[in-house]
């Protein structure tokens, strides 16, 4: 089981959702870098547990203690390493998913993979649990990436089949990025979000779960960045956003709508703007070419799968006995993933721009 990433950084994540503790180590970050510690904080309450009724009832600090390449308020340089604990685990919901794997979940593809070593208790490694460890380093990340001029923002662009406003691709700003990127279940219409709640509301009353979709800007990456062919931004966003255990899809600028174009319509026409700089009339594009930035603002949206583990009784099968079973599964699950997954949509992006730019 490999759980590490990059090329310019290293990503390497471990522990599980049940275990003493789980943990970050970020290599290759550049010295001397201010991290305001207070600001890493507010990131990591946007996801975590337990604060708000679309989300778990699991509570958890989120608290992340570092143990090494931090001093003085700054990079040392050496490996930034560091853990959160978890601190409100209850096992024995858990004890009877080696038996009967939850659909939609990875219980029986880890029993198959790791021969029935897993770790099922909450998931283990395959848990959402793992995604403060990416809050954590795309909090580090961001800081960085700000003092180079770069701001990146999220929003709920859907729960179930309730829309927010969508990001202007050619004009958002980073103030409009700003707006959100310290919120809870940020949206851009108010009114969205209290429709977004509804619909959340009425699946957590029928047992059920619900998904959506989020969108992501990256504004001020300058022209030039990238490589065509498999070092390309598509491919390295691509590469770290489906470490999201919801994501099932991810698409970037105009997306799957492209399908349904011309070229004279999906093809963002160039001109020089009032400061000599190259810049597009659409952003179809979402800001790529040829895996290259062009300094448009980078837009992409990523799907997200309603929350496997639901209380309505479900069919599975029986490991042991090997016939059909059914399953009711209890514990403490999130109705729906996106709100709480919003930050992490930004800190995958934050840690793909370090690895790029590093």
């Amino acid at each position: 089981m490999s759980s590490t990433w990059g090329n310019n950084i290293r990503l390497s994540i471990f522990g599980g959702s049940h275990t003493g503790a789980i943990g970050v180590v970020l290599d290759n970050l550049p010295p001397k870098e201010k991290i305001d510690l207070d600001a890493v904080r507010v990131q990591m309450a946007r996801r975590a547990p337990g604060r708000d009724k679309t989300a778990t009832t699991r509570l958890e600090a989120d608290a992340p203690q570092i143990l090494s390449g931090f001093l003085d308020g700054v990079t040392t340089g050496a490996p930034l390493a560091a853990i959160i604990e978890n601190t409100n685990t209850r096992s024995k919901d858990y004890s009877d998913l080696k038996i009967h794997p939850r659909p939609g979940h990875a219980d029986y593809t880890a029993a198959i993979r790791y021969q029935g070593a897993n770790d099922i208790r909450g998931g283990g490694h395959f848990s959402g649990r793992l995604t403060a460890c990416l809050v954590f380093a795309g909090a580090v990340c961001r800081q960085i990436l700000a003092r180079r001029g770069v701001t990146i923002g999220a929003h709920a662009y859907a729960v179930g089949g309730v829309a927010d406003t969508p990001f202007d691709p050619v004009s958002v700003s980073a103030a409009e990025l700003n707006a959100l990127n310290t919120r809870f279940f940020a949206v851009r219409d108010a009114a969205a979000e209290a429709k977004m709640r509804a619909e959340i509301e009425r699946a957590r009353l029928a047992a059920d779960s619900v998904g959506g979709v989020i969108e992501c800007a990256a504004v001020g990456v300058p022209a030039g960045v990238g490589s065509p062919m498999f070092g390309g931004i598509e491919n390295v966003f691509a590469s770290i956003l489906y470490g999201i255990p919801a994501v099932k899809g991810v698409e970037f600028g105009a997306g799957f709508g492209v399908a349904a174009m011309r070229g004279s319509e999906n093809n963002d026409p160039f001109y020089y703007d009032a400061d000599g700089t190259v810049r597009t009339r659409t952003n179809h594009a979402g800001g790529i070419l040829g895996g290259i930035t062009t300094g448009m603002p980078i837009v992409f949206r990523i799907a997200m799968k309603p929350t496997p583990s639901i209380g309505v009784e479900q069919q599975t099968v029986d490991l042991e006995a090997k016939r059909d079973a059914p399953l009711t599964i209890h514990g403490r699950h999130d109705p729906c993933i996106v709100p709480r997954a919003i930050p992490v949509a930004e800190a995958c992006a934050a840690i793909a721009l370090m690895d790029l730019l590093r």
